[in-house]
């Protein structure tokens, strides 16, 4: 399915609905369609394991020094979960941003892989986001995958193939040198993940680096040097991300009292709370709009 084909048929999708800027469900395993109809500001956001698709518009990420936009016809593949600043940057009523984002499943990645008579090389250098330009196979799968949302009988039936077909495709993509690391249980890659795991388990939890080094089997000092190089932060100051976006939707989605956001996510000074999260997100947690599509990951 050629590109404009695909947008075209997610614009029809979308003819009657809300705001999609924080997700809506297909109807297919794992298949978002993000949209927005003007450019956004930045924001701190959760990009978690996804292949997406722009399809129209353009969207800017930054994490870290990096930073990367996403325009018509590119996906990009992100590993681990992360936390970014993100924002759309070209959009509007009648040419809206649009993309596809599918949820990656690492255990079929794995089967998929143990079914090759010879193992997928991790290249190097691979990072945690890349970015391709998506090529005819890879449109046709995706848009076959989408145009199951309206039969639900045939989606019972093709959806686990096509959903197979996608991890396929994904796991040999040019742009997927990352994943293929995440393949192999015991390397970098994959401690860098269970470390993330734990973090985002026991959020609330004081952690150091000598535990989560511990955990991931590496030292100290190579947990540290990997850690960050992958997700271009420290670990103790991803935490602290991920506890302020956490609080954050706490206080939005769910009206939760700004003291007991903070206390949930960590923090036992709510002063000291007020303070970073002020700081992160350019206001004071009090002065939050209740927002009950907020979430904690955007693409």
């Amino acid at each position: 399915m050629p590109l404009k084909s695909l947008t075209e048929a997610v614009s029809v999708f979308l003819e009657g609905r809300p705001n999609a800027g924080y997700g809506v469900q297909t109807g297919v395993k794992d298949l978002w369609i993000y949209a927005n109809e003007a450019p956004t500001a930045i924001d701190a956001v959760i990009y978690t394991p996804i292949v997406s698709l722009t399809l129209q518009g353009e969207k800017e990420t930054r994490w870290g020094g990096r930073r990367r936009v996403f325009r018509p016809g590119e996906s990009f593949i992100v590993s681990h979960d992360l936390p970014v600043r993100s924002c759309v940057t070209r959009a509007s009523k009648t040419e809206p941003f649009m993309a596809l984002a599918l949820n990656i499943d690492l255990p079929l990645l794995r089967t998929l892989s143990n079914e090759l008579s010879e193992p997928l090389s991790g290249e190097v250098p691979a990072q945690v986001i890349e970015t391709d330009v998506a090529d005819d196979t890879f449109l046709g799968a995706l848009g076959r995958y989408f145009a199951l949302h309206d039969n639900a009988k045939s989606a019972r039936l093709l959806a686990p193939i096509v959903h197979k077909e996608l991890h396929a495709l994904l796991l040999l993509a040019p742009h997927a040198g990352m994943l293929r690391r995440l393949l192999n249980r015991e390397s970098q890659a994959s401690q860098i993940a269970r470390a993330i795991a734990h973090i985002r388990e026991n959020l609330s939890q004081s952690l150091t680096v000598g535990d989560l080094a511990n955990l991931s089997g590496m030292s100290v000092r190579s947990f540290h040097a990997y850690f960050k190089s992958v997700t271009s932060t420290t670990p103790l100051q991803y935490q602290k991300e991920l506890r302020l976006i956490e609080a954050r939707r706490l206080i939005q989605a769910e009206g939760k009292a700004v003291g007991t956001a903070a206390f949930e996510v960590g923090y036992e000074s709510p002063t000291q709370f007020s303070r970073e999260f002020s700081r992160r997100f350019g206001l004071a947690p009090s002065r939050i709009n209740i927002s009950a599509t907020e979430g904690l990951h955007n693409i």
